[in-house]
Order: C-alpha cells, then structure tokens, then sequence
C-alpha cells in the first residue's frame, strides 16, 4: 500500500491537470471569467510530480488558455486594496487516503520546502495586470456629488431672458417713441416747407435752440470720459473733487440764473441755489467715510486695465444716445406744430429719462459680468460678447432696475428725511415708521446691487436682489453697503457735469437769445447729467462686483483684509456708519 501511494497521487494530479486545461478551454471559448489558484506546494522531488506544472506550461502553445491564465495570474499586479479570493467552481473532490494497516506504522511524510513565487517565461517581460473580466468583480457605481460651486458653474451660461414682461414693456416703449419721434421729425419738416407761422418759429428754435442742445450734448460726452478717467487713474482725489466741484458750479449755476433777472431763470436759479446748499451739506456729513470708500474704489479698479476693451459699451452707448438726443431735439421742433405741445413734450423727456437708464444700466451689466467672472472663476471674458448678452438676455432685468432703482433711490431721500423728523408730532412719527418700513421691504426686493448677480448668474432682478441682500447679511456686511457712497458719486459728478453745461448754455443762449435761457439752461442741465451717468457706469459696476464677489468668496486672494477689518471696528465701535433707516425694534412688532 505504502509503495502504490506515489501511483495514486500521480494519476490524481494529471487528471486534476486535464479537468483544469478543459475548464480553462471552455471558459475561453465561452468567454467567462475564471480563477486559477496554483498548487500551494510541489511534491517531493522523489515523488515524480513536482515539476509537473510548470514543465508542462513551458511546452503548452503561446495561445493556449491554460497559459494565457497562469501567465495573467502571475504577473505583478498594481497596488489595490486587498480583497478575499473568491473561486469560481469548487474545489475537486480528493479520492480517500487508505488507511494505514496496524502493522505498517503510518510515515510520517517530509514537510515542503517553501516555494518561491514562480516567475514569468524569459521571453515575456512582466507588464502591468489587464483590467479585469466584467464578471469577475461587482461594478461599483461611483456617486457624483454637486456642490454649490459647480451648480453655480452650470449657470454662468445662462440662455434664458430675465423679466420678459418688462422687456416687453420697454420694447413696445421704444417702438411707440421711435414711431412718435419719426412722426414729430415728419411734422418739423412739413412745417418747415409751408409758409406760416409755423414756419417762422421752427426757424428760430433751429437757429437759436439746436446748436446749444447739440454743443450740451458734446460737452457732457467729454466731461463724462474726463470723469471716468480721472476716477480710473486718481480715484482717491476725484472722490473729494466731485463732493465740493458739484457744490461749487450748481451754486455757480444758480447765481448765474438769478442774475438774468427773469422770473423763468430767477426761478431756475432757486432750485439750483437749494441744491447746492444740500449738496454741501452732504458732503459734509460723508467726510469720515470717503477714506474708507476711496480705498474700496482703488481696489475695485484694479481689474480695469486687464481688459482692454472693457470701455467699449459706454463708447457705444454715448454715440447711440447722442444720436437719441438729436433726433429728440428735432422732434420737440416738430411738436410746436402738433396738438398739445406741452404734454406731448413732457412725455417724451420721460421717455428719454427711461432709455437712457437703460443704456447705462447695459454698461453696467457687461462690466458686471465681466469683472464677476474674473473675480469668481478668474476668467478674462471678452467684452464684445459680455456686451451681446446685456443687449438680449439680460435686457428685460435692466429695463425694469430702471425704473425701480432711481425710485428706490428716491424713497431712500426720503426715508432719512422722515426719520429727522421723527419726534412729538404723532403725524409725522408714524409716516416716518411707516416710510421706515417701506424701505425695509424695498431694499429686499430690489436694489442697485442686483445687476452683478444678474449679470454673473442670469437671475431676475428681484431674485437677483434678493440673494444679494441675504449675502450681505450673511457676511455681516449689511451696514457697510448701506453707508456706501457709490450712487452718491456717481450721481454728484451727472450734477457736476448738468452745472457745467447749464453754465456753458446759459452765457450762450444769453448773447444770442434771451428768451430760450432758462429752458435750455435746464435741457442742458437734463442732457448733461444722463450722458454723464452712462460713463460713470464703469466705476460704479466694479465697485458693486468687489462688493457682492466678496460676500460670496472672501477668502479669495483678489480680495484684502480692507472689508474684514471695517466689519471688526464697527463691532468694536471704533468706525461709526450712518446706515439706511430702519424701523426701530420697539415697533417692529406692530407691522408683522
């Protein structure tokens, strides 16, 4: 028995051998996936079955499947983490051992020296382990987690139009007033050829009416490119320039008006005088703020001279509303010979006061978008498309900020009026609490912070608004844009711009024909302060990016500690700010 042992193991390890080349054959042929485990140690060297396994794999074919197994099980595999070996068929079933007879003492068999890790053919060099079969290994299905940041991503490229409504609105707008203006012109013309009255008058307001407003229109377009330069290159002077400039030539203007002695330029005069004097005021109470709002301005400008061709819109703009204002000038001579000449011409300097705003306030989207998205994702955008997009997509949102800012604006004059005013009179207390209120509600909902969110995320203008605000009072900033003097400035250099040219019109028209004076001294006023504005959308829109870029991201590098650390004094009570009115906390209650 002890000597037919070695016969049996043999005869075993062969047949195993054989059913193992058949798997191996059919599992190629069927393209499974197998497993292959070598014998964990030879027999011994007397045994007869020790190179078995290997000598038989040397004389098998380059592409037999047994091979091609073995070959791909040892090759060095790259680092993964471990896992249990699993078999894909069972192991064969191992035919008894016999017993040992009692008279023959089992021998004990010798234990096997450990095997090294057989090593590839010298003809096939080791190579990184194939991926494997589909069916050896589960496929795992990764999940794909969305951040904020990348849904933000995804909506840079917005194509959908915001506020269609108001869109409309200002495209019929538009129609009816290009349609009244070609009209008004049709007329100015027909009564320029038939012999009249008309006639007569329309040759005085061509002679001594349409050179001033055309040389108005001229001075403003310079003086607003002089201002928005100067404010690119020295901002931090220009800033306290235009706080008394403003003062001094709308002073100036009146004094002017006043000394005409008639009652059309002595009223004139009034308004400017009053003007001034709350002009001055102003600029006295804002003196401790313009440091730190000089330092937000010359970091806000910093992008600027990265984008070459970043004031292109407004060169746009000033050239199309130069061309508005002709054509309005020409159709106010027209209206003399139309019914109602008064209302008609009211409604068209409404009219103007509308697509003007709307033209600044496309230079004030193209620059947002642009300055947004090298603040939020450090891309330098071209701003020929920027400026396609305000004039589509974003065209309905600038029509209605339009109307609803300079309102908010207004209110705002107000508002802080009403809280002067605030004391015994139990009348006035409760417009100021109500007014208060009113406000709270409308910077909410809508504000001149809305247009770098619009621009950036094509939101519309009161979701825009929205989220701003709640970034702002997120980031503890809420004070800090409530004091901010952006608007302000922006709004004292059109007044700088409107005096200087009512200056200008005024000593003109003086010497060539006293009675249009006080008319076109406030046309001149009217034209030089919007054409202004369109300019000085470019400074105010990077000041507005630095603002609203810095709520969402402030641990970017673009940004400085300048915003961090006035937070921390107004918390500490070293800086003091005047912040928008709201309602005090005693009568909050009552209006929820």
């Amino acid at each position: 028995m002890g000597a037919s042992e070695p016969v049996v193991e043999r005869e075993n390890e062969e047949r195993e051998a054989q059913r193992d080349a058949e798997r191996g054959e059919m599992g190629f042929q069927a393209g499974g996936s197998y497993n292959y485990y070598p014998p964990a140690a030879p027999a011994p060297e007397g045994g007869g079955g020790g190179g078995f396994h290997m000598g038989r794999m040397q004389r098998l074919s380059a592409t037999n499947p047994l091979r091609l197994v073995m070959e791909s099980a040892i090759r060095v595999a790259s680092p993964s983490p471990p896992q249990p070996p699993r078999r894909s068929h069972p192991p064969p079933p191992q035919p008894p051992r016999p017993s040992p007879s009692p008279s023959h003492p089992p021998i004990p068999s010798p234990s096997p020296p450990p095997q090294p890790s057989p090593s590839p053919p010298p003809h096939i060099s080791p190579s990184p382990s194939p991926p494997p079969p589909p069916s050896s290994q589960p496929r795992s299905i990764p999940t794909v987690t969305v951040t904020p940041q990348q849904r933000a991503v995804t909506t840079l490229n917005s194509r959908a139009y915001t506020n269609k409504f108001s869109l409309f609105l200002f495209l019929l707008h538009l129609v009816a007033a290009v349609g009244l203006v070609g009209f008004l012109v049709f007329k100015g013309v027909e009564g320029l050829i038939e012999a009249g009255d008309a006639k007569i008058k329309e040759e005085r307001l061509l002679r001594y009416f349409l050179p001033q407003v055309v040389g108005a229109s001229f001075l403003s377009i310079t003086l607003a490119l002089l201002w928005q330069k100067g404010f690119r290159m020295w901002p931090r002077f220009m800033v306290h320039f235009i706080l008394w400039s403003s003062f001094i030539f709308t002073l100036a203007a009146g004094i002017l008006l006043i000394c005409f002695q008639r009652p059309a330029t002595d009223g004139l005069g009034v308004v400017f005088i009053f003007f001034a004097i709350g002009n001055g005021l102003y600029s006295c109470w804002v003196t401790p703020r313009t440091g730190f709002f000089c330092d937000i301005m010359i970091k806000a400008l910093e992008p600027v001279p990265k984008f070459g061709d970043l004031n292109e819109p407004t060169y746009w703009m000033l050239g199309a509303g130069f061309v508005w204002m002709l054509l309005w000038v020409l159709a106010v001579i027209g209206a003399i010979n139309f019914y109602f000449p008064p209302l008609i011409i009211i409604a068209m300097v409404v009219s103007m006061a509308w697509i003007t705003e709307v033209m600044r306030n496309v230079v004030n989207l193209t620059v947002s978008r642009v300055v947004a998205l090298y603040y939020l994702r450090g891309m330098q955008s071209r701003t020929k498309f920027c400026f396609q997009r305000a004039l589509s997509n974003n065209l309905g949102s600038a029509c209605l900020g339009s109307l609803f800012v300079p309102t908010i604006e207004a209110l705002r004059i107000v508002a802080r009026g009403l809280n002067l005013l605030e004391g015994e009179d139990e009348f006035m207390f409760c417009c100021a609490r109500c007014g208060l209120k009113v406000m709270d509600s409308i910077f909410k909902r809508g504000n001149g912070w809305a247009y770098v969110q619009i621009a950036a995320y094509g939101k519309s203008f009161v979701k825009a608004s929205q989220d701003t605000w709640e970034l702002f009072q997120m980031r503890e900033m809420e004070q800090i844009v409530d004091s901010d003097m952006t608007s302000a400035i922006c709004f004292l250099t059109g007044i700088c711009s409107g005096s200087i040219c009512a200056i200008v019109v005024a000593a003109w028209t003086a010497t060539v024909y006293r009675n249009f004076t006080a008319t076109l001294s406030f046309l001149a006023a009217y034209i030089g302060y919007l054409l202004t504005r369109i300019a000085m959308a470019v400074p105010q829109a990077c000041v507005g990016c630095y603002y609203v870029c810095y709520a969402e991201s402030p641990e970017s590098r673009l940004f400085d500690k300048t915003i961090h650390d006035r937070i921390i004094s107004i918390k500490e009570g070293h800086d003091m700010v005047v912040p928008t009115p709201r309602v005090p906390g005693r009568f909050a209650r009552q209006f929820r």
